[in-house]
């Protein structure tokens, strides 16, 4: 199992409004072995942050989602320069975008799932 990982930075004070993209997501959660979405939303001086946490069941199955034509409807919307191409990005029609400028970057990390403890 795999966890991917969108680090969003946002311009303080918009970062609830970017989160508002995520919560109606299109086509991933049929997307062949996909587990879990979870969004993290961290305020900051600086920037707000969002973290948009993908589960899969594999590598194989996350670079399906990214390569599928699902996922490039999904993403039609426009996207910083530095967005990488990768899952959990807001999925929304680009009218529902958040204003441009808003938006200060992002980073995809994947990491392995070694262990998980549920209570």
């Amino acid at each position: 199992m795999i966890v991917a990982t969108n680090t969003i930075r946002i311009k303080p004070g918009h970062g609830l409004e970017v989160a508002e993209r995520f919560k109606n997501p299109k086509g991933v959660q049929q997307s062949p072995g996909f587990v879990k979405m979870e969004l993290q939303f961290a305020p900051g001086e600086e920037h707000d942050e969002l973290r948009v946490c993908t589960t899969w069941e594999s590598k194989e199955a996350f670079d399906g989602w990214v390569n599928s034509d699902a996922f490039k409807q999904a993403h039609a919307h426009s996207r910083p320069a530095a967005a990488p191409q990768g899952a959990g990005e807001a999925e929304s029609s680009p009218r529902q975008g958040p204003p441009s400028g808003i938006m200060l970057g992002s980073k995809l990390t994947i990491h392995e799932v070694l262990f998980n403890t549920q209570a």
